[in-house]
This record gives structure tokens, sequence and C-alpha cells, in this order.
């Protein structure tokens, strides 16, 4: 069961939170103009922020070669910034020379919930263009709640295990109770074991977490690239701290204007737009395992898969099954990554002969499943993060009975487990903080925003809805496959982003890949 709407990208296929991973956020807890460093006009922090603005980092070999750690403080309730605080997780390769320097590069892959620090250190401290690594410091924090930073968590690895396999197209009135229960106790979980945080990991807080990071490694401005979730956690940072906002790259971009039902609904669209390239894709594949008629007749032929798992689960060599929720997951997580579509044809072709092993393995990659069965705190922070930062799309079972057509016509192979997915913030023990609004940050510097014109995650139709509400937004747009553009094999989106990085030099408004 994934919470849909987790947004999230690395440089592999992940994917969305609901019990699917409900998750594009928006908003956070309101900050007054006397507490906001930078907001508007600002250019020091308040007295009680300067301690955190001020603080010394203490790095440290962490076990990575070429990487050094270090523990950031911030104020757990900037409301309240003389009291508790939370320890942040910081990481940092240093620039690689020849050249100048230019500061430190914030990265983050999205989620909400990735972990940054894994993320810089597994691919963008190694992997981003030389050039880039060159003249930057590469630097990740993971955001509060997430990873390495006082993480939420919600179940144990065996209730997480039940809770992934849990019906999410219910067919009845107690297949509805019980995804019901399933959502409520999860919610129980995370309250039980991290009450403390849980009110405090908006993306407006980890936004103002940044301009401290900012601070402490010594830049004025914030220079940053920011992946699917990240896109809204960088427009949030642009927003509240425009005079700080250095070369901000938003890739595979979110509307922060949309509430959570359009969201989850736009989602669900851009996810069969997805299945149909694939789908057209796999019918000239010679081992397509769904046929090799039509889209249509692909659709159909999924379709019916599923529901033959629904009624009878195919053993995969442990102690689950693979029903319809894990099946329809591993298909999700194929659709991030056009190179995932091969192995995907490969498992659905195991799954109709009887062994689900292949595809299962899809699915505890998309949920970071451990092969000890112990799980990351991914789906715990997605849904922690999204259900502070926008109200609930549907809090009752019947709300998603009546918007179930809406959503099935949006897709009519994962239409209906997003509808249900998107019930699960409804049962959430702390009330919203966020609301939908458009984000101008006026007096920013030119701001890049990429989209990708078939993503399934965030549609592109989000892309171009940021780039037009931001004052100094300029679109790049990829026409092709997977979410997200930048560093995915296009010479032409590679280029404009390592120009603007580099040379400050923004690619024109309405640039085509």
């Amino acid at each position: 069961m994934d919470t849909r709407r987790l947004l999230r990208t690395y440089a592999l296929p992940l994917a969305t939170v609901g019990l699917l991973v409900s998750g594009c956020t928006t908003g956070g807890p309101s900050v007054s103009e006397s507490e906001a460093p930078g907001a508007a006009g600002r250019s020091a922090p308040s007295a009680a922020l300067a301690p955190y603005y001020g603080q010394k980092l203490d790095w440290r070999e962490c076990g990575v070669p070429n990487f050094e750690c270090a523990t950031m403080k911030a104020p757990l309730d900037y409301a309240k910034p003389e009291g508790e605080t939370i320890k942040l997780a910081v990481s940092r390769a240093k620039a690689t020379g020849p050249g100048k320097r230019l500061g430190s590069l914030l990265v983050n892959p999205g989620g909400p919930g990735g972990s940054a620090v894994g993320y810089l250190q597994a691919y963008a401290g190694i992997g981003y263009p030389a050039p880039v690594r060159a003249h930057y410091d590469m630097v990740a924090v993971d955001p509060r709640g997430v990873a390495r930073s006082e993480p939420v968590q919600c179940l144990s690895g065996p209730e997480m295990d039940r809770y992934t396999q849990v019906d999410q197209t219910p067919d009845d009135a107690a297949e509805a109770d019980t995804l019901e229960q399933a959502y409520e106790k999860f919610a129980t979980g995370c309250e039980k074991r991290s009450g403390k945080v849980l009110p405090h990991v908006s993306t407006t807080e980890a936004a103002r977490d940044m301009d401290i990071a900012r601070a402490v490694l010594g830049d004025e401005k914030l220079n940053y690239v920011g992946a699917s979730y990240g896109t809204f956690l960088g427009a949030t940072y642009a927003e509240l701290f425009p005079d700080r906002t250095g070369r901000l790259v938003l890739d595979g971009a979110m509307d922060p204007a949309l509430p959570a039902r359009e969201l989850n609904r736009d989602q669900t669209a851009g996810f069969e737009t997805a299945f149909k390239s694939f789908a057209a894709d796999c019918v000239k594949q010679a081992d397509c395992p769904l046929g090799k008629k039509s889209v249509a007749d692909a659709t159909t032929r999924l379709k019916d898969f599923f529901a033959k798992l629904d009624a009878s689960p195919v053993p995969t060599g442990q102690d689950r099954e693979l029903g319809e929720s894990l099946a329809t997951t591993g298909v999700i997580a194929a659709m991030y990554d056009d190179g995932a579509w091969p192995q995907l044809r490969t498992a659905l072709t195991a799954a109709q002969d009887g062994d689900g092993a292949p595809l299962l393995a899809m699915a505890d990659s998309y949920y970071e499943r451990e092969a000890d069965g112990s799980y990351a705190n991914l789906m715990f922070a997605n849904a922690a993060v999204n259900c502070l930062d926008l109200p609930a799309a549907f809090k009752t079972s019947d709300a998603v009975r009546a918007a179930a057509p809406e959503f099935e016509k949006a897709s009519p192979v994962f239409g209906r487990g997003f509808a249900w997915a998107a019930l699960n913030c409804g049962h959430w023990p702390v009330p919203p903080t966020g609301k939908p609004h458009a984000i101008e940050a006026k007096g920013a510097a030119p701001i890049v925003v990429v989209g990708t014109t078939r993503d399934p995650a965030t549609p592109y139709k989000w892309a171009e809805s940021l780039a037009g509400q931001l004052s100094s937004g300029r679109l790049l747009t990829y026409d092709g496959d997977g979410h997200t553009a930048y560093g995915r094999g296009s010479d032409c989106v590679d280029t404009a982003i390592n120009t603007y990085l580099l040379e400050g030099e923004a690619p024109k408004d309405g640039t085509r890949c």
C-alpha cells in the first residue's frame, strides 16, 4: 500500500503516498514578519534565531570517501526559537577544482521523505557533471523528520508488511473499513512513536532550516537543485527569502496552488499518460506480457491481471504473496523511468506464470524495504509532511466513492487506487498548517523550472503553472518520458542547467528540448 503522492525521485525510478504515498504538498505554518529572517526586506535573523545562524558546524569523516558530515541545530518550533531544538544531518563534498569556487550547491531528491544526504553520497556528489562539482561544494541536509534528521517512525517492519498488502481498491463496505482501519493504525503509530516532531515537519519549516544551512555554510545566497517534491521546497524557500535566492533549479515541478484532491487527480492522469507510453512501447516488443495488439488492449489486460491477483495472489517464495496492491506498486515504480520498462515486462511475465518475486522486488524497492524486513522512514516522513502541508483530499469513504468516477476517468488502470489512497490524511492526528496558494517570490533571481512532458508523478502542466506563478520563473521543457529531466540523458537539458549553475545565465523562458 503506497501512499500515493510520494513525489520522490532519485537517479532511479521511485515514486508517490495515500496507502499509495499521498504526497504533493503546499503551505506550512505562517510566520510573522518579525520572526522571519530574510522575509520581505529583512537582512538579518531575529535575536532569538541568531544563535542558530551563528553556529559552527563540526565536520567529521562519515565513512564515505570524499564526503564529510556534521549536525546542524534548528528550532523544533520556529514560533518558540528559544525552546527545544532539532538536530539535522548535513553532508558535503568539497569543490574539486580547478577554478573559482562558486559556493555551496544544496540538493534535494524529493519525496517528501527522500534522504538528501543519501542522494548526495550515492549520486549527486559523484554523478553530477564534473564542472558543477569542480566549482561548488555539493551539500545536502536531510529535512526534519527524514532519514538521519530525527526521523518520523510509525510502524514496525511486520506491521508495514501488512500495511502494504491491504486492498486499496475495496469492493465492498467491509474492505473499505479494513482500508480505513489501516490508515488509522498508521496514523496512530506515527503519533505514538513520533508525537514530538509530528507537528513540526512542514515544508515551510524545512525551507527555513535551509536558510540556516545557507548561513552556516558561509553563503550569501542559496544555490539549489530540487527534484520533484524538492521543487516545492525550493519554491517555498524563494517565497520566504527572495533576497537570499541564488541559482535555483526546480526539476519535475509541483503546483503549490492546487488543493490535495486536484493534485491527486492530476497525478492519477500523469501515471495514466506514463502507462500509455509504456504500453505503446510494450506492444512492439517480442516479450510484451500485455499482448501485441494496442494500448487499449494492453490496458484491459493489465486491469484483468490486477483483478485476478485481487482474487488469488501468487506466491513469491517468501511469506508474502503478491496481491493486487503490491503488484500495482511494482508497476507504478517502473513508470518513473523508461529504463525500467524491460524489467517490468519481465516481472509481469513471471507473475502471470505464477512467480510474483520479481514484481514484489520492485514494490519493495519503491517502499525502501530492506532484505531483513525493515523499512527506511521514507513512507512515514512522506505522510507526515503531506498531511501537515495540505488539508486532506478526503475525510470519509463516502467522499472517496463520490469522487472515484473522476479518478477512474483520469486513469482506467490506476484511478480507483489513487482515489482511495487520497483518504490517508483524513485520519491524521495533527491538523494541517498549510494551504494551497500560488508562489510568486517577488524579487528573487531567475528560477529555472523544468518540466517533462510525460512525467508520471509531476505532470507537465504543473511545471507550466509554477513557472507562470514565479515572478522570475523560466520554463525549460523536456519532451520525453520519466520523472524529472536533469542528468537523464538530454544534452539539451543538461547544457541549459549547467550553464545556469556555472555562469548564472538562465535559459530563455519557453526553451524546449
